[in-house]
């Protein structure tokens, strides 16, 4: 019976020989291709966040292994926290000019190349995470993005987002628009901007700096992301006042680029795994920090004895009016400023009655 089975099975193996000798070249040719040995990508991703921070430097972690463990380990992704292969506002250089193939970041922090680059992370009371998303993904907001991106060479993509974010960390209580006169505060982007114009001192600052900078004095406020990040940070050992709402940063957007040229090298099969695996992390990193932001909340409240403040109704309205003037001025600085804030507020016009008669009329319903 062995004897059977094994002159059975060299027929069948010499049937197969057959048929592949009979076979189109072309089914030689991807037959032979495919037992030849794959390339392996080697990437580099540089982050402005310290080295495994929650949220923010694990959401660069997920990406990265996403992208290997989607391609099969073809793409091996090695994360760099900020200052470990070059600086955290550096990032943008490094991608641009191939000493890595990817960056992870705020876009926000690129305004002194590109002056649009603002819109693309968050505005002042503008659009919420959900709606950022929808209007780079079926806004048109991907598509002037990377015109933005294009001539550094380098290809954007959202990689992840905070939601609204909180207010920030005070050494005093903001009772008046003229209790932020002469507050030093670290506010990046146009958010810094509207504070300046309310008599404030924006001050532009890695995340790893912010807590001796405060504990030190050199900063009276800060701003950072929300519980789950600040928690991390240690914040309420500085800062015992933390604000609500984040009117600067409604829904953040972080950004993951990518070279074009090390993209363009990709086989197609692995463009788009590059591209799904960051759409994938985009989302999942606005689900993580819906879940560990309430957790920290009430760590900080409850464990720490953190006094929870709310912006007082006049402070945000005299903020949204500056608001208001800044973004309409910084639109004005060049030809693509005007293009990108023309279509964002276009959409946000339009998606706010939708936002208005459906989530937001269900949280009134459900705080009643």
């Amino acid at each position: 019976m062995k004897r059977r089975e094994f002159l059975g099975a060299l027929a069948g193996a010499s049937a197969a020989t057959a048929l592949t000798a009979c076979g189109s070249n072309e089914d030689n040719a991807v037959a032979a291709a495919s037992m030849q040995p794959q390339q392996i990508y080697k990437w580099k991703m540089v982050t402005t966040w310290p080295k495994n921070f929650p949220g923010l430097g694990t959401g660069a972690n997920n990406i990265a292994k996403l992208i290997t463990e989607m391609s099969g380990g073809r793409i091996e992704v090695k994360v760099y926290g900020a200052g470990e292969l070059v600086g955290a506002f550096e990032v943008f250089d490094a991608v641009s000019q191939g000493n890595a193939q990817l960056g992870h970041a705020g876009a926000y922090y690129w305004t002194g190349k590109i002056p649009a680059a603002a819109f693309f992370s968050s505005v002042p009371f503008g659009l919420t995470a959900q709606e950022m998303n929808a209007w780079l993904y079926y806004g048109g907001g991907m598509e002037l993005w990377e015109e933005a991106y294009k001539p550094f060479g380098l290809i954007p993509n959202p990689g992840g987002n905070s939601g609204t974010q909180m207010g920030g960390w005070f050494n005093k209580e903001i009772q008046s628009v003229a209790d932020l006169k002469g507050l030093k505060m670290r506010i990046p982007g146009l958010g810094g901007e509207v504070l300046k114009r309310a008599g404030g001192i924006p001050v532009t600052m890695p995340g790893g700096e912010l807590f001796p900078a405060l504990q030190s004095g050199a900063l009276d406020a800060t701003e950072w992301v929300g519980p789950y990040n600040d928690l991390a940070f240690g914040f309420y050992k500085a800062a015992k006042y933390y604000y609500t709402p984040g009117w600067h940063e409604p829904g953040t957007t972080m950004e993951c680029m990518i070279n074009e040229k090390a993209f363009n090298e990709l086989p197609a099969d692995l463009q788009s795994i590059v591209r799904n695996a960051i759409k994938v992390a985009n989302a999942d990193m606005l689900a993580e920090y819906t879940a560990r932001n309430q957790q920290a909340l009430h760590s900080l409240i409850n464990k720490h004895n953190v006094q929870l403040r709310h912006f007082p109704d006049d402070v945000l309205k005299a903020l949204k009016t500056l608001a208001e003037e800044v973004v309409e001025e910084s639109a004005k600085a060049d030809a693509l400023s005007a293009k990108v804030w023309r279509s964002q507020k276009v959409f946000k016009e339009q998606v706010m009655q939708w936002t208005n008669v459906s989530e937001f009329a269900y949280l009134k319903a459900r705080n009643l």
